[in-house]
């Protein structure tokens, strides 16, 4: 009897060791990544300052989605309609410019445009009661289809010196302005998160939602506010698309809903909610940069980063899960 008691402490602690351990993955799996390209790709240039600046830049817009996505999947919500939003509203922004509204009038557009949709889809999820994989996936193709359908599927110009610096090509120093906002935008969320009832509420929805409820956290309105979280950092990464581009193009944000979601899952998110961490997360949308950026360096064509992408997606589902058993 006495050695089953002292067993269980001892399994408590082995649990809790193997937790800690967990949360610490994404930063080792980093640094694994990140040793093994510098020296297979050394001669080809991966450890310049150039280069590396370039993996931010190419990782900022997956990188400040992704934080959203970090509190939506912390409250057990899903949103798949980011890569959409951040096309229709790089789209509604240069058209405003276009249109003689300047600069305030763009940023308004764009950051309009991705609040409306989120609005739209977290009042779907909490008052039509609807799952929000199945709104945020119809929503992920009727934006789509509008994105196409406002310029006929035209790449629009963006001429505003002012937008496309401070919304992509500009640089403060030898620091790209992408990375900048990419800091601001992960210190932000790192602190709502972990300092504020906001984050803590989150964290109950999608912990457990009727004891959330029981403990007076209003779980409608924190999923709303996640979802027009998500539309309001999808509207800003299309923004910084196209101030990086210099125009709009319908074909921004293909395919980075599922970049995001695994920069999520990979950072040690658990995709069923309860668990959430934003430094984690901007760290899984670095390693997914920066293996792109290495199979390119490598030679590797874009079937063959596909499958590798894919590959990476499920292991970060297949971790995300175990992780949760245990």
């Amino acid at each position: 009897m006495q050695s089953k008691a002292n067993e269980t402490p001892m399994l408590m602690n082995h649990a809790v060791k193997s937790f800690e351990w967990r949360k610490y993955i994404v930063y080792i799996a980093f640094a694994c990544v990140f040793i093994y390209f510098s020296i297979t790709l050394y001669d080809e240039g991966f450890l310049t300052a150039n280069n590396l600046l370039n993996i931010a830049r190419q990782t900022a817009m997956i990188s400040i989605m992704a934080v959203a996505m970090t509190f939506v999947i912390g409250a057990a919500q899903i949103d798949l309609s980011v890569g959409s939003v951040a096309a229709l509203s790089a789209l509604l922004s240069a058209l405003a410019m276009q249109s003689g509204f300047g600069l305030v009038g763009g940023i308004a557009a764009g950051l309009g445009t991705g609040v409306l949709i989120g609005l739209i889809n977290g009042l779907l999820v909490t008052r039509a009661a609807i799952p929000s994989f199945l709104v945020t996936l119809g929503m992920m193709i009727i934006v789509k289809g509008l994105a196409m359908w406002v310029t006929n599927t035209a790449p629009v110009p963006i001429i505003n010196q002012t937008f496309t610096f401070i919304f992509g090509s500009g640089d403060i120093g030898p620091i790209p302005i992408l990375l900048v906002w990419m800091i601001i935008i992960a210190v932000i969320g790192h602190i709502v998160l972990r300092k504020t009832a906001f984050g803590r509420q989150t964290l109950a929805t999608g912990g457990n939602e009727n004891a959330a409820k029981f403990s007076g956290v209003n779980i409608q309105k924190t999923k709303l506010y996640v979802m027009m979280g998500s539309g309001l950092l999808a509207g800003l990464a299309g923004m910084l698309y196209a101030g990086r581009m210099n125009s709009a193009r319908f074909t921004f944000g293909e395919g980075d809903e599922l970049s995001v979601i695994a920069a999520v899952i990979l950072g040690g998110t658990s995709l069923f909610g309860g668990t959430a961490t934003v430094i984690g997360t901007v760290f899984g949308a670095l390693m997914i940069g920066m293996i792109n950026n290495g199979l390119i360096i490598m030679g590797l064509d874009v079937s063959q980063q596909m499958v590798i992408k894919g590959l990476i997606i499920i292991l970060a589902v297949a971790f995300g899960k175990k992780a949760l058993k245990k």
